[in-house]
């Protein structure tokens, strides 16, 4: 539940503010995925240092920078999407599921469940014959295969796949729904 205390009005109460003890921090929240998705967005944070003090620095540009950088970006996004996945964060627009009765309510959850569900194991085929298309393509600047990011989107379809068969049987058991703690929770909804 969120603190509501009044916000600090002079610079000494702003100061003050951060000696407040929050306790001991959580981490059971975060899964794996989470923190290789953290490892992997240091790292581009790492190659856009490099490329900002290589070029404007020391006015010579390392070239692979930049390609590294945008290919951490991708797999960034689709990893950090398993985590949206999992906690039912993606943007949801629902009004409709709270004007309906609760347990109309709760069948068109399992619907968007089951379209998720469909989604995502489509998602995956796709990217499975993609990647069998041109996943054995070099990176421009690098001599690796471009097979690494297109594989990492791959295994990140498969765990989103995953994720949402794990969140329809944790919703049909009853309850709440992975997606109704979300939106109490303030982290999702229109």
């Amino acid at each position: 539940m969120a603190d509501k205390s009044p916000a600090p009005r002079s610079v000494e109460d702003m100061a003050h503010a951060f000696e407040d003890d929050t306790g001991p921090v959580d981490l059971r929240p975060y899964a794996v995925e989470d923190w290789l998705t953290l490892a992997i967005f240091w790292g581009m944070a790492l190659c856009v240092f490099l490329q900002f003090f290589t070029r404007y620095v020391l006015n010579n540009s390392l070239a692979w920078t930049e390609e590294i950088a945008a290919n951490c970006l991708v797999i960034i996004v689709f990893l950090g999407s398993v985590m949206c996945v999992r906690m039912g964060r993606h943007i949801a627009v629902d009004i409709l599921y709270n004007l309906l009765p609760h347990r109309i309510g709760r069948v068109m959850w399992w619907l968007v469940d089951a379209l998720t569900i469909v989604f995502f194991g489509y998602m995956t085929w796709l990217m499975w014959r993609y990647v069998g298309i041109v996943g054995s393509e070099r990176m421009v600047t690098v001599d690796l295969p471009r097979g690494i990011v297109f594989y990492t989107v791959l295994v990140a379809f498969v765990l989103m796949l995953l994720r949402s068969v794990q969140n329809f049987i944790h919703d049909m058991k009853g309850g709440t729904t992975v997606r109704e703690k979300a939106a109490e929770s303030g982290t999702t909804g229109i």
